[in-house]
């Protein structure tokens, strides 16, 4: 489970560091909560009740450096079959960047920059929601493994390409 001082990433949120474990009481219901303070926004405090399983599904710990290397040296997941519908899209790719495995934000990044290459030939551009889901997603990620490979946001790209090539 989590402990005090551990670094998790939660939702969109991203990066934060439990700094506290505190109980609060509403009327006659105590409730225990994490509180979180986020690494990349500032340092806003955020309290995740321990009792809410659907909040605690937004919160994952860092990856380590061994998982970081397995993912990046992986053979790549098939991208996710293009959903047609801008509503649908929005709500799978919503749900991914709230809840998803690291992978499935992988996968979903990929398949919007596929979608987005294949706009461009048509001459066309990407949603304007696709393109906030892809930037999420990238600024997510490059967020994370900035902090494992401890180096600045700006060089994880060029990491990322190293270690995967052309693919």
């Amino acid at each position: 489970m989590y402990k005090v001082g551990d670094i998790v990433v939660y939702g969109t949120e991203g990066l934060c560091e439990i700094c506290d474990i505190t109980e609060k009481t509403f009327g006659k219901e105590t409730i225990e909560y994490f509180v979180l303070r986020t690494l990349n926004k500032g340092g806003e405090m955020v309290y995740v009740p321990k009792n809410n399983q659907k909040v605690l599904e937004r919160m994952r710990h860092v990856l380590t450096l061994e998982e970081a290397e397995t993912i990046l040296t992986e053979n790549p997941a098939e991208p996710a079959e293009w959903v047609q519908s801008d509503r649908e899209r929005q709500k799978i790719y919503k749900q991914i960047l709230l809840c998803g495995s690291i992978r499935d934000v992988i996968n979903m990044t990929r398949t919007l920059y596929i979608h987005q290459i294949e706009q461009e030939e048509k001459g066309k551009k990407l949603h304007a929601a696709d393109e906030r889901f892809m930037r999420d997603a990238e600024k997510m990620l490059f967020e994370e493994l900035a902090f494992v490979y401890k180096i600045p946001v700006a060089e994880v790209l060029p990491m990322i390409i190293s270690k995967k090539g052309t693919r």
